[in-house]
């Protein structure tokens, strides 16, 4: 069996007791790294309200927000009534075009938010890098213009890796493990408690998904993240069992992987 990312969702009560009149900000990551989870209209009002009621403003990381599947819509929060003044939409370069390694982004929000960002800006960096910028500026420019054609990067990628994410949550069942269907993004979470692994002999200090990790990488030559790095001291038992897998690869790589879990059982 498996589930998608929308099974996880917010509980109301629980993240209405973290607002107070002392609650400066929230951050939220819609399309969400690592679960690949895309919060909904309900959910992102439900956050708008609080943020509004107790005067909070909103950090909203959507470096994802082209990576979104069939079936889902990505909406920003700083578009619900009441939240461009209070939030700050932060965007990224390399997950957009997929050149990460280029480490360029930007954050969108109103004059009065914005202006503190440019101070820290001026006074943390030397320099930017200007032909980077540009080159993305081009792209960015050209690909709005396609929007909605097969030539548009946006809804290409998407395309390609929707297909991948499918290949991959085929091969991960076959193998025995539960896979976490992405709305958005291109991680896909395993759910690996099916196969029993017995890690008992290795370092009792570290979270079960840390050990089998480095299980799997040595005896299966195949590499995750283990997901309990991503997580609070509150929520890191729950997710011990998971693993971190990333479906943006070459074909090449993905057919590497599927001979891997295939034969997980008979090495």
């Amino acid at each position: 069996c498996s589930l998608d990312g929308a099974d996880w969702m917010l509980d109301p009560d629980e993240l209405a007791s973290k607002f107070s009149s002392k609650t400066k900000a929230i951050i939220i990551n819609t399309p969400n790294n690592p679960i690949g989870k895309i919060f909904n209209r309900d959910e992102l009002q439900m956050i708008a309200d609080l943020c509004i009621k107790y005067d909070t403003l909103c950090f909203s990381d959507e470096v994802y927000e082209w990576l979104i599947y069939k079936g889902h819509q990505h909406i920003k929060i700083a578009t619900l009534p009441g939240m461009w003044d209070r939030t700050i939409t932060i965007g990224s370069a390399g997950k957009t075009y997929s050149v990460t390694g280029w480490k360029l982004g930007w954050s969108i929000g109103p004059e009065h938010l914005i202006k503190h960002l440019q101070t820290v800006m001026q006074n943390t960096l030397y320099t930017c890098p200007t032909p980077l910028q540009e080159a993305v500026a081009q792209g960015l420019q050209r690909d709005y213009q396609l929007m909605g054609q097969p030539e548009c990067y946006f809804s290409s990628l998407a395309e390609e890796l929707e297909g991948k994410r499918d290949r991959m949550a085929t091969i991960i069942q076959e193998a025995g493990m539960s896979p976490v269907i992405p709305e958005g993004g291109y991680f896909m979470l395993v759910d690996v408690t099916a196969l029993n692994q017995d890690l008992s002999h290795m370092n009792d200090n570290e979270a079960y998904d840390y050990k089998f990790v480095k299980w799997m990488i040595k005896e299966k030559k195949l590499a995750a993240i283990p997901v309990t790095a991503f997580c609070g001291e509150a929520s890191s038992k729950q997710f011990e069992k998971y693993i971190r897998l990333c479906f943006i690869k070459q074909d090449s790589t993905l057919d590497a992987a599927e001979k891997i879990l295939k034969k997980w059982n008979k090495i």
